[in-house]
């Protein structure tokens, strides 16, 4: 089983949906890390402002933040490697990333749980 560990800038939530507007490239990569967390995919997600030893106890991560400071944020690991930088992946490239097929994002793909599915998350 593959490991993505994400090291975000400080906010106030990863979802996007807190403060005074909403932040869609955050809703949309929280939706994308959900669906792989249900094809078995371990995400970890640290948050510099509620996680800040994370960023200092993974001595990858603190080497390219003393290296190239915080405007390298977000960070993406697969399996403890740097496989990303500075922004956000779209769908398909968190699907190259990770090596999973990108299909797994489309919306045929998907069912919604309290909408008619049977994933059973209801």
């Amino acid at each position: 089983m593959k490991t993505m560990s994400i090291y975000e800038p400080a906010m106030c939530c990863s979802t996007g949906v807190c403060g005074p507007s909403i932040d869609p490239e955050l809703l949309r990569i929280s939706t994308a890390l959900d669906i792989l967390e249900k094809y078995g995919i371990k995400i970890n997600r640290y948050n510099l402002a509620s996680s800040p030893q994370e960023f200092i106890s993974n001595t990858v991560v603190n080497q390219i933040l003393t290296d190239e400071g915080i405007d390298v944020l977000p960070i993406f690991l697969v399996d403890g490697e740097i496989v990303l930088t500075k922004r956000y992946p779209n769908n398909n490239e968190l699907a190259d990333l990770i090596g999973i097929p990108r299909w797994v994002f489309s919306a045929s793909n998907r069912t919604s749980c309290c909408c008619g599915g049977n994933t059973g998350c209801c």
